[in-house]
């Protein structure tokens, strides 16, 4: 396994992003379009906040017993809250050249599980556990060749 590596490496560069003037409704089409967990959230092209699946799911009914009347229930919350209500603010960010190895002492002890990547404090990437959890399983790959 090598040591020292860029987590450029791992990190995912094709992002799916959100402002702040995007609305809830948008958002989790996104999530559920590119399956994906985490979304950035943008001002031109700087971070300023990140929202995820979870926080999402927290404020519907995803597990609503209703099913039949889930959907409006959830209109209803979309419409009352804004992306920027819900996102985390000024979330942690790494430079791109950080090690794989530092990200993932970052993530292991936080209770977050992605971080927005950047360069010259310019929004090129995201890096979750996901992208940690493969890269190991190529390592592991790798060593038994």
């Amino acid at each position: 396994m090598k040591r020292l590596e860029p987590v450029s490496k791992i990190m995912t560069k094709k992002l799916v992003t959100l402002t702040i003037n995007d609305d809830l409704y948008t958002a989790e089409k996104l999530f559920r379009k590119h399956h994906i967990r985490h979304i950035p959230i943008v001002n031109g092209e700087h971070i300023i906040g990140m929202l995820s699946l979870t926080d999402l799911e927290r404020i519907s009914f995803l597990d609503s017993y209703d099913r039949l009347h889930e959907e409006n229930v959830d209109n209803v919350i979309y419409q009352m809250l804004s992306i920027e209500q819900l996102m985390v603010k000024n979330p942690i960010k790494v430079n791109s050249n950080i090690t794989i190895k530092s990200v993932a002492e970052i993530l292991s002890k936080n209770e977050f599980h992605a971080l927005p990547v950047v360069e010259n404090d310019i929004l090129v990437g995201i890096v979750t556990t996901t992208d940690l959890l493969l890269y190991l399983l190529k390592q592991y790959d790798l060593e038994s060749v």
